[in-house]
């Protein structure tokens, strides 16, 4: 089977460096744990692990001298043409964040959400009584943002699938990888040619939904710099890669969260059967608190730098040192973050970093809180929501996304 066709989101994690892997996203919280309290600027090798909020925080709002890692990868996804999430505070990661806040607005969040819903809800009425939330969580999501964004099904392989490959790429992948990176150079090429291929068809309707890709096309018809073709598909494709894999992976993490904590489920199902989507949005968010998208975004020293100056931990990370800013960690530290063990839907926007922080925070963070909580919004307004017996009912993971988890209802 050709790569474009697998059915695998993720590259399966197996043998003995699977289980090191799985071992090691299991223990990530106890061990940085330990850091924050004892070694909170680690230097490993060429790499330095930072774990307290303020440090990391510092590290996300000091661009100039922590820069993002992500170009070398894009570059692979992308065929080497510029996208704003790999480039440095400039006038081209200016006018190409402003261009995508052009096209993409606020008045649109409320029918992302509707459909979000919409799609969940027709998935859980289908169902018996018993739903894998992965596979809840993943079409509703791409289906969703693919659907906004003027990019349909191809015609061999499937977004979520290319969406998810490219993900991981970007955020975990190296090129020195050769045999990965094979796969997602065809990936990527066949994911180019695909969006070329909607964008000339677009063109030739008269008669245009309003999305995106429609709304960058007027805009290109009108003169306006930073909507040729190609830099219409590169952002398309990255919007594709960077959004909709994020809710499979966080989602059925944050109900595992809840399940583990019966008196927290009760309230969010009874949001959920309200309609009361800030309140849900609330205590999904905390509950992602306990498990993230990840341990840490990576960024790489610009300049010397003494991180924590004034402080017993201050450390001077040499320029060209990776970094690794663990906001798992710092969305636990007790130092900023009140009471971090207690699950507490009403803190403080400040204490959530999930999405980032500062110049790169998430472009679809708004989004995420649109839509997040009605994706699982249907099922937790089902009666008796409960684990399926066994492991199925237990979240499963592929490294460090989320792969399995079997619920329940009546």
């Amino acid at each position: 089977m050709s790569i474009l066709e697998t059915q695998d989101c993720y590259r399966p994690q197996r043998g003995v460096r699977g289980w090191i892997g799985g071992r090691f996203i299991a223990w990530a919280p106890a061990l940085l744990g330990l850091l924050r309290r004892w070694k909170p600027i680690l230097h490993l090798f060429s790499t330095w692990v930072v774990t307290r909020y303020d440090d990391v925080v510092e590290i996300f709002e000091t661009d100039a001298a922590f820069g993002v890692t992500y170009a070398e990868n894009l570059d692979v996804i992308t065929d080497k043409q510029p996208f704003f999430l790999g480039m440095r505070d400039t006038a081209d990661y200016r006018r190409q964040l402003a261009g995508m806040r052009t096209v993409c607005t606020a008045a649109d969040l409320h029918r992302l959400a509707d459909d979000a819903e919409a799609r969940a809800q027709a998935m859980v009425d289908a169902t018996d009584g018993r739903i894998e939330v992965v596979g809840l969580v993943r079409p509703a999501a791409f289906d969703t943002i693919a659907r906004y964004f003027g990019v349909p099904e191809p015609a061999v392989g499937s977004l979520s699938v290319w969406g998810s490959r490219l993900f991981e790429f970007q955020f975990t992948g190296s090129p020195a990888d050769k045999v990965w990176l094979a796969d997602v150079e065809q990936i990527a090429a066949a994911f180019r040619v695909h969006i070329d291929g909607v964008i000339a068809a677009r063109k030739a309707k008269v008669d245009r939904p309003d999305d995106v890709l429609s709304r960058c096309l007027t805009l290109q018809a009108q003169g306006a710099a930073g909507y040729s073709d190609v830099e219409i598909r590169t952002a398309l494709l990255c919007m594709i890669v960077g959004g909709p894999p994020q809710p499979p992976m966080v989602l059925p993490q944050a109900l595992e969260q809840l399940l583990r904590r019966p008196a927290w489920l009760a309230v969010a199902q009874q949001a959920a059967r309200a309609g009361d989507d800030g309140r849900l949005w609330a205590i999904i968010q905390e509950a992602m608190r306990f498990d993230p998208l990840g341990p840490g975004l990576k960024r790489i020293a610009l300049q010397d730098w003494t991180l924590a100056r004034g402080t017993s931990s201050a450390r001077t990370i040499t320029k060209g040192s990776n970094v690794v800013a663990a906001f798992s960690s710092a969305m636990m530290d007790a130092r900023r973050i009140p009471d971090p063990k207690r699950f507490d839907p009403d803190r403080q926007p400040h204490e959530y970093v999930h999405f980032g922080h500062g110049l790169h925070i998430c472009f679809g963070l708004q989004i995420n809180k649109a839509t997040m909580p009605r994706m699982l919004k249907p099922l937790l307004a089902r009666q008796n929501l409960r684990r399926a017996r066994g492991s199925a009912g237990h979240l499963r993971k592929n490294g460090l996304f989320s792969d399995r988890l079997v619920v329940e209802f009546d």
